[in-house]
């Protein structure tokens, strides 16, 4: 199965984008600069699509067989999860010191980044997001749960939902174009669900039918990738585009046309150059190898650093930011990249060996025989 090197190098970029979203509002920065920065959703919408295509190949290769199919997504998702949210529970308690850091608004995303006080449901909590089901719960019943201890890994209970229906659906044979024709509808009645549905009983973005759109269209973006048919994706990606459009935010348009020309520069790098040559740079393509350590790493990495440098330099902007700007980019880029080598490397060879035997391999993008 060929290796999709300009996905690779996406991923890493959006890894990134993630990050720098995560750190720029803590920062005495303009807001023509942050500003740029404060769409982390859409980038992960395009994790979505990915994770689309590489779950459709990921289980073609196994046949459709579930048991080695959820050794690799066991292996792949769970220990740097587990460290990170271990991480993330431990730092649960500080405080915001944001009383030290008069240049952070009110209004501040940083304020929404920084999940404060230990919750009182924290038992459930916990038990939620160690059963990635913590996208399963209605605004009425635990409202916050998505986003508590470690705020990113809302996204890992939606790819959970997804990994789930995918398998049950795709044991009966069913086509690609149906499998993602059967997404598509999941997210339409979704949609309808949220018009419709009282405030307590609406569910956050970690619940599969507010995000499917986007499986759906990594699904046929498999298809097209591999079998170079492109109808199936372009009847996919305009559905896809008119279910974000029927959302009432022209932004929501973005992920599935900014993922449309990297696949398509995938496809075609010589008519697409100027997109498909950064994205194959070593660099890209190493930040795309520890892409996942970086997503979850980032944001309890960023909070310790916030609250210790605040006590040495309180009410400082200049000093603040002239440290933090660096520090919250290289260490969390440098603990993903530790992750990777001690932790993730090692379960997914793990988990290779249990689920296949050694007769299959592991890549960045996906997993192929």
């Amino acid at each position: 199965m060929k290796r999709l090197e300009c996905l690779d190098g996406l991923r890493g970029a959006l890894a990134v984008y993630v990050m720098l979203g995560h750190m720029a509002p803590f920062a005495a920065l303009p807001g023509w600069i942050i500003g740029p920065l404060s769409h982390g959703g859409a980038a992960v919408d395009v994790f979505f699509i990915l994770s689309g295509l590489v779950i459709f190949r990921s289980l073609e290769s196994c046949r459709f067989e579930a048991r080695p199919f959820l050794i690799l997504r066991i292996t792949r998702i769970f220990p740097v999860f587990l460290v990170m949210f271990a991480a993330g529970t431990a730092l649960q308690p500080l405080s915001a010191p944001f009383a030290a850091m008069p240049w952070v608004e009110p209004a501040s995303l940083a304020r929404d980044i920084w999940s404060q006080d230990w919750p009182a449901t924290w038992a459930v909590e916990i038990a939620a997001h160690l059963t990635m089901t913590h996208g399963l719960f209605p605004n009425g019943v635990l409202p916050n749960v998505w986003v508590s201890f470690l705020g990113a890994a809302w996204s890992l209970s939606t790819e959970w939902q997804f990994y789930v229906l995918a398998l049950v659906l795709g044991r009966s044979r069913m086509s690609a174009e149906r499998l993602a024709a059967v997404f598509l509808a999941i997210a339409a009645l979704g949609l309808v669900w949220d018009m419709a549905a009282p405030e307590a009983w609406r569910f956050s973005r970690a619940f599969l039918p507010n995000k499917a759109q986007y499986f759906a269209l990594g699904i046929a973006s498999a298809v097209w990738a591999d079998r170079r048919s492109p109808r199936a994706f372009a009847l996919v990606l305009g559905a896809t585009l008119v279910l974000c459009a029927m959302h009432g935010d022209p932004g929501k348009l973005a992920p599935p046309l900014v993922w449309t020309l990297c696949l398509a520069a995938q496809l075609s790098p010589r008519r697409l150059t100027i997109i498909a040559t950064p994205l194959r740079w070593r660099v890209a393509q190493w930040l795309g190898a520890i892409s996942y350590p970086i997503y979850l790493a980032n944001e309890p990495i960023q909070k310790a650093l916030a609250f210790v440098l605040v006590h040495f330099v309180p009410g400082e902007p200049v000093i603040f930011t002239a440290v933090w700007l660096p520090a919250a980019v290289l260490i969390p880029i440098g603990v993903a990249a530790l992750l990777h080598r001690y932790v993730e490397i090692p379960a997914l060879q793990w988990g290779r060996a249990l689920a296949h035997g050694g007769r299959y391999g592991v890549t960045s993008i996906g997993v192929r025989p």
